[in-house]
């Protein structure tokens, strides 16, 4: 697996991250990701990204849910097994608008699970390198990926500067694998980051 050189921001406040990002982008690094202890509403804008298209896979989950229930209910009562239920006419729609709205549901919602798993890259047995411990508890982790351009020394003078309480270089694998963490991985050294 092919490593990166990255430089690894901690910041303790959300205030101070969002000016912090800002200024990183508008210098013309590239930041790999920002990795928060809970949602932060306005930091995708922040970092650039577009609009996920997950709605739209929703919306394509759910017609071929519609469509799978109204065919099959089709097919089930006007030409494989045809009753005569009480006088209704075979195809009864009224009468299946909930199975119609069940299956829609159950596809839209299991399809849009199954999807942002896919593009996250989340799964019990796959592993991604964890960039700072306490990323997932109480600090804002921003991660910049180093180019051949990039002044390491400057980058983390510059983030220091504008804010962040931690600040240290990693070399890391950026994609996902499949299996268990070596040493190196499963640890990062508190000391990396100032923690006694």
């Amino acid at each position: 697996m092919s490593k990166k050189k990255f430089v690894v921001g901690a910041f303790d406040d959300e205030a101070v991250l969002f000016p912090a990002v800002k200024k990183v982008r508008m210098s013309g690094y590239k930041i790999h990701d920002v990795y928060t202890p809970f949602a932060v509403h306005g930091l995708d804008h922040a970092l650039g990204l577009r609009e996920t298209s997950l709605h739209t896979a929703g919306f394509i989950y759910a017609i071929t849910g519609t469509c799978t229930a109204l065919g099959g209910i089709s097919y089930v009562f006007t030409y494989d097994w045809p009753v005569n239920i009480g006088g209704k006419p075979h195809f009864a729609l009224p009468a299946w608008i909930p199975i119609i709205f069940e299956l829609t549901v159950l596809f839209s919602a299991v399809g849009m699970v199954l999807t942002f798993c896919y593009l996250c890259q989340l799964a019990p047995f796959v592993k991604k390198h964890h960039f700072h411990p306490r990323a997932t508890d109480d600090l804002f982790v921003m991660v910049i990926e180093c180019t051949a351009k990039t002044n390491v020394d400057d980058l983390q003078a510059f983030l220091t500067r504008n804010g962040a309480v931690e600040v240290s270089v990693q070399e890391a694998e950026t994609e996902w694998w499949v299996g268990t963490y070596d040493k190196e991985q499963r640890l990062i050294k508190d000391t990396d980051f100032g923690v006694a």
